[in-house]
């Protein structure tokens, strides 16, 4: 049977500080035969480089996460752009806006003050994904976005670079419209072990509605884990699990739909 790739994971979190070897030995076991590790900081970008070079199967993906932006310096994006050269950086990401997390309002703090201080935040988000955006289109690569409770600004501020890149929405948890929305701009949209929760009704009909070539498959691990390891941590072997239910969803062959997402997912981040 054809093999799977994580296209998302955190392999330089702390949760697989003690026993990496055996994480990646499991996925290897259950098919997955390739592993996007995704940046969420200059430091964590260079860990998921470090990561690539260690282990042939590890990819990385690396960026600046909107939950991220305050706590960069200034010249951040300027000492990640030399990472981008590198052969093992598959994309970058993951980037994007995320509203959900923003700042609740401090005790002593105005209605006046909280506002400002929630919209310069959201400004830095959109200064540092535009920029990202420009970088990954100067380099000739594709990004990884993430996006929160933040819809309508995220499409704006991608609009203008569907020509020269494509995007993966990834953790996608949105309804058929959004899905299609997306797709039409001439992006992607990818999916976790959300679609194995038993309320995830709208993700499943999101799942339903696409056609072969515009979705991929993640595990957002550490997070996220698919029943039956829901509320455990998640490793990459579970996305063997995201592409069962997928498949079962779709009423498609496992083979057929591992076929599919193989071919998407490595035109998508120009693997080997």
């Amino acid at each position: 049977m054809t093999s799977l790739i994580d296209t998302h994971a955190h392999l330089d979190f702390p949760d697989f500080t003690q026993d990496l070897e055996s994480v990646l030995e499991r996925a290897k076991q259950v098919g997955v035969k390739k592993i996007i590790s995704i940046g969420t900081c200059l430091e964590s970008s260079l860990a998921a480089l470090q990561l690539a070079d260690r282990y042939p199967e590890v990819y990385a993906a690396v960026g600046i996460h909107p939950c991220n932006v305050e706590e960069e310096s200034a010249d951040a994006l300027t000492k990640l752009e030399p990472l981008l050269s590198h052969p093992k950086v598959a994309a970058l990401g993951e980037c994007g806006l995320d509203y959900h997390h923003l700042p609740s309002r401090l005790d002593q703090e105005s209605d006046l003050d909280y506002s400002a201080r929630w919209q310069t935040l959201k400004e830095k988000q959109a200064s540092f994904f535009r920029k990202q955006l420009e970088l990954a289109a100067s380099h000739h690569l594709n990004v990884v976005v993430h996006q929160r409770d933040s819809w309508d600004d995220t499409l704006t501020l991608l609009q203008p670079f569907s020509h020269q890149l494509k995007a993966v929405f990834h953790c996608f948890g949105g309804s058929p419209a959004q899905a299609q929305e997306i797709i039409a701009m001439g992006h992607l949209v990818s999916f976790t072990g959300i679609v194995t929760f038993k309320n995830a009704v709208l993700v499943r009909e999101s799942i339903r509605s696409l056609t072969s070539g515009t979705f991929m498959v993640e595990t957002d691990c550490p997070y996220l884990a698919p029943v039956p390891h829901r509320g455990k941590r998640c490793e990459p072997s579970h996305v063997e699990l995201v592409a069962e239910t997928i498949g079962q969803v779709r009423q498609q062959t496992q083979e057929n739909l591992r076929a599919e997402l193989w071919q998407t997912t490595h035109a998508f981040f120009r693997l080997e």
